[in-house]
């Protein structure tokens, strides 16, 4: 069976027109499973992954392209949030603002795999929250 439609015209030949090629969500895929290794690994993997979100942000549908922006502000928004974590360690509240931003980076991950299965771009992509 081919992927092609076909449509005939009564006035001319047949017309074949080509469906679009399907989208390798792929990469997408994988800096969000390296942001989730992050919260193990001390987030030099989410450093790995924001490096490929930015080579690969701008060769892609616009769905697919908004997913890049997401993951590139999950990166810099959950710095943030780390960072502050880390200060405040020292007051011992920054241990529950660091499972607050760990939650977060999951339900955004979460959001993100599922946006890509459904092959649509995530909800809220400039929010600072989920």
């Amino acid at each position: 069976m081919s992927d092609n439609l076909q449509r005939e015209n009564p006035h001319s030949e047949n017309i074949v027109i080509e469906s679009p090629e399907p989208v390798d969500t792929t990469l997408p895929m994988v800096i969000y499973a390296l942001y989730l290794a992050s919260i193990i690994t001390g987030g030099l993997t989410a450093l790995v992954g924001v490096v490929i979100a930015y080579v690969y942000r701008g060769k892609g549908p616009e769905w697919l392209e908004r997913h890049y922006r997401y993951q590139i502000r999950t990166f810099w928004i959950g710095l943030l949030y780390f960072c502050l974590a880390g200060v405040l360690m020292f007051v011992l509240i920054g241990f529950v603002l660091w499972l607050v931003a760990v939650v977060w980076l999951v339900i955004r991950c979460v959001k993100g795999f599922k946006g890509l299965q459904e092959k649509r771009s995530p909800d809220n992509v400039d929010t600072w929250l989920v």
